[in-house]
């Protein structure tokens, strides 16, 4: 049978099935046995008739990517679907053809990985082999590459029969429009003007001018006395950080929405979100990158011992401590939570002026651009009094570095919940953070909201 001629047959059971339960529903009754059983055997029957259009359409993607002709891969146009680029950063692709991406299954290299037979995954071992060279990196699983990612993880299972942990994605009218993602925080970093140095092998050591040639005045006649110029280096080092969702055979099998789509992006998602709060309050202990305020010699300005509510002063002794340094160039911006613009908005600049600190317009702080994320730490405790506090950033975002090495890196675990059929996924990524300038920042970690 034809895979149109299933598809129509699978839609046409689960119909069948929802008449079944909307009669019952506009009779407001409950249903009978004799119902529930009917609708029990067209589901089932539905179920088999999914596994098999997934089986034909596996196969029918193997058998086109055996007959088409190689073609030597293009380097993807940062402009024609990818990330926007950055002209520091080095290219994380392996050069993939648009026709190779869109064939590409992550459920594919899912169940290949699993079963350790890649036979049915020739594409997807090929783009893992890919990044492996690129990177010269072993992958712990299979390498997922940023041609596939186009970047823009929390732990959950998956399961079909439980309908908050993935059975609500079994429907025939669901379409992705439709699905309702979690509320996240918001990512800012690199909004905001981070440096993106992707693509990485091994360790990076930048170099860093720490001091210049002095000027001196003499006499006719008179020697120079010598300066140097001073020099370190800013490193990277790839730290890994990592999640997993569990999810069912069946909902990989059965689900309209495109389930391996809605695991790629939850994990990777997960993933950006935590590189993202890392880049600001990475403690850079137990494996963790080094963020901005856990950095050496960023600026500090401070409202009051036991801390204090935030006012026009003190957002402007933030640029203040940037500029003093020379620092007062590039991305400037503003990082904050939604507690603290909260309270600027209702905090006037001067008493009676009718001017509040957070300004109605594109610049709203101090004339800069002002990024909002929950991100930034409000449980900070200063002094005595116990009250908890929010922070506040400021500075030249494009001296903040994120290095990534590889692309999405995924470990496949059959065995955990092989008796219950579930398949483990292990998302992992190489990164790093560093700031190239201290000085280009400046923050405040006492400021009381309520």
């Amino acid at each position: 049978m034809e895979l149109l001629e299933l598809e129509q047959k699978r839609a046409a059971l689960l119909a069948e099935s929802r008449a079944v339960i909307d009669k019952a529903g506009e009779e407001s009754r409950d249903l009978t046995d004799e119902e529930r059983k009917t609708i029990s055997e067209k589901q089932g029957e539905a179920t088999k008739v999914g596994e098999t259009v997934v089986l034909l359409r596996k196969q029918e993607g193997d058998e086109r990517h055996l007959k088409e002709p190689a073609t030597a891969p293009v380097k993807p146009d940062p402009n024609d679907g990818g990330p926007p680029g950055d002209e520091l950063r080095s290219s994380p692709y392996i050069g993939m053809e648009r026709k190779d991406v869109a064939r590409y299954s992550l459920a594919r290299a899912i169940l290949a990985s699993a079963e350790k037979d890649w036979r049915g995954a020739g594409l997807e071992q090929e783009a893992s082999n890919a990044v492996a060279k690129a990177t010269g990196k072993s992958a712990r699983g299979f390498f997922v590459p940023y041609d596939v990612l186009n970047p823009p993880v929390e732990q959950r299972d998956l399961l079909k029969g439980t309908a908050t942990a993935g059975g609500h994605l079994i429907d025939t009218e669901l379409q992705s429009e439709s699905f309702i993602d979690l509320l996240r925080n918001t990512m800012r970093v690199q909004e905001a003007g981070a440096t993106v140095l992707s693509g990485l092998v091994g360790d990076i050591a930048i170099p860093r001018q720490t001091g210049g040639a002095a000027p001196f005045w003499v006499a006719e006649n008179a020697n120079l006395t010598e300066s140097q110029q001073a020099f370190d280096q800013v490193l990277l080092a790839a730290k890994s950080v990592g999640a997993f969702t569990d999810f069912s055979r069946k909902l990989l099998l059965q689900a309209s929405l495109d389930v391996e789509a809605f695991v790629r992006r939850d994990l990777a998602t997960t993933l950006a979100l935590e590189l993202d709060r890392a880049g600001l309050h990475g403690s850079g202990a137990s494996n963790q990158p080094t963020g901005i305020a856990a950095t050496s010699g960023i600026g500090l300005v401070s409202i009051g011992a036991n801390g204090g509510p935030p006012l026009w002063t003190h957002i402007v002794n933030l640029e203040t401590e940037v500029s003093q340094d020379n620092a007062d160039v590039g991305r400037l911006s503003y990082i904050s939570n939604t507690k603290v613009r909260g309270k600027l908005k209702q905090t006037e600049k001067a008493a009676t002026t009718g001017l509040f600190v957070w300004a109605e317009n594109d610049s709203p702080l101090n004339g800069y651009r002002a990024l909002v994320t929950n991100q930034v730490r409000s449980d900070l405790v200063k002094g005595t009094s116990g009250a908890v506090c929010s922070a506040i950033f400021f500075g030249n975002w494009a001296d903040l570095l994120l290095g990534m090495w590889g692309g999405l890196d995924m470990l496949v675990d059959p065995y955990t919940g092989g008796i219950a059929g579930t398949i483990r996924v292990i998302a992992f990524q190489d990164v790093d953070l560093a700031v190239r300038h201290p000085e280009s920042f400046a923050w405040v970690n006492d400021a009381l909201t309520t």
